[in-house]
C-alpha cells in the first residue's frame, strides 16, 4: 500500500493553546480518509496545516513523498482544496471562475478550455456554466468549488466539511461526487462531523478530540471494537443509557433484564457510539 500523506509530530497552538497536538497520521493511495470529530476538535486546522494555508509550529508533513517544507511547489502541485468557505468570485459566472482556476495553476489556453470542458461535463454542471456564482445554491456553488480544485488534475483532494450548509439533496449529491472522484483514482482526505457521511464515505476514520488523534480504523473495526450491537434504555426520567455487545443475542438478553418502566431499543452500533465510547465525549461543539 502506497503512503501519499505522512504526517509526523504534527502540532500547532493559538495563544498557547494547542489546536492540533502531536498528531502522527499515515494516509494511503486511493482511500477515502475521514477525520471525525466535533467542531473545534482540531479538523479544520489540521487540514490547513497540511495544505500549508497555516504554517505548523513543529513535526513533518509529506506529500506524495514531498516534504512540504523542502519542496513545497511539488507537494502543492499534488492536491486540490476545498475549504468550508467558498473560495469563488461571486461576480463571476462559473465558467469565468473555472477559468480563473486554470490561471493559477499557469494551464495553458487551449489545454485548460479543454479541461475546463470535461469538469464541466464530469460534474453536470454545463446548466449554470453562465451563472454569476452570487445567484447559484449552496450546493452547486459547492460542486463549481470542486470543479476549481479539479482543474490540475491532482490526486489527492482534501474536503473540510463538504456539506455543512447543504440540504439532504445537496450532500447527497456531494457524496456522490466523491464517491465517483474516489472510484476514478482519486484520494480524498474529508472532515466532517456527520456521522452518517463518515459512514457512508469513509474507507477509514481517524477520531480527533481536542487536538489529539484517539483512534483510527475502518468504521466497521471501529464498532467490533466498541460491541457491534447496542442497547439503548430510557426509563422515561434519566437520560437514556447506552451499553455495548458483541452479539444482538448478548444485547437481547441484557435487554430482557430491564424493568417494564424502560424504553428499550437494540440496533447496530453506529460511529457517534464509538466516539462517544472511546472519547468521553459527544460529536458536537466543543467550547
Amino acid at each position: 500500500m502506497e503512503e501519499v500523506i505522512s504526517l509526523k509530530g504534527l502540532s500547532k497552538a493559538f495563544n498557547k493553546k494547542t489546536a492540533v497536538d502531536s498528531i502522527d497520521l499515515s494516509i494511503i493511495k486511493g482511500e477515502v480518509f475521514g477525520f471525525l470529530g466535533p467542531n473545534g476538535a482540531g479538523k479544520t486546522t489540521t487540514i490547513r496545516l497540511i495544505t500549508t494555508l497555516l504554517g505548523k509550529d513543529s513535526g513533518t508533513v509529506m506529500i506524495n513523498g514531498h516534504d512540504i517544507d523542502k519542496d513545497p511547489i511539488k507537494a502543492k502541485t499534488s492536491i486540490g482544496v476545498i475549504q468550508q468557505q467558498i473560495s469563488l468570485d461571486n461576480d463571476l459566472t462559473v465558467f469565468e471562475n473555472m477559468v480563473c482556476h486554470a490561471k493559477y495553476h499557469k494551464i495553458p489556453k487551449n489545454i485548460a478550455m479543454e479541461k475546463i470542458e470535461r469538469l464541466i461535463d464530469y460534474l453536470d454542471i454545463e446548466e449554470y456554466r453562465n451563472y454569476k456564482i452570487n445567484n447559484l445554491s449552496g450546493g452547486w456553488k459547492k460542486r463549481v468549488s470542486i470543479a476549481g480544485a479539479l482543474i490540475h488534475e491532482p490526486p489527492i483532494l482534501f474536503l473540510d466539511e463538504p456539506t455543512v450548509g447543504l440540504d439532504i439533496n445537496g450532500r447527497r449529491t456531494i457524496w456522490d461526487i466523491v464517491k465517483q472522484l474516489n472510484s476514478d483514482g482519486t484520494t480524498v482526505f474529508l472532515t466532517t462531523h456527520y456521522i452518517e457521511e463518515a459512514e457512508v464515505l469513509c474507507d477509514r476514520v481517524a477520531f480527533i478530540n481536542h487536538g489529539k488523534i484517539v483512534e483510527v480504523d475502518t468504521p466497521e473495526n471501529l464498532c467490533i471494537k466498541v460491541g457491534s450491537t447496542a442497547v439503548e434504555a430510557f426509563d422515561g426520567h434519566k437520560k437514556t443509557e447506552y451499553s455495548y455487545f458483541s452479539s444482538r443475542e448478548a444485547a437481547n438478553a441484557y435487554a430482557g433484564t430491564l424493568g417494564s418502566e424502560y424504553t428499550v431499543l437494540i440496533r447496530n452500533t453506529n460511529l457517534e457510539d464509538c466516539f462517544v465510547k472511546m472519547t468521553g465525549d459527544s460529536v458536537g461543539d466543543q467550547k
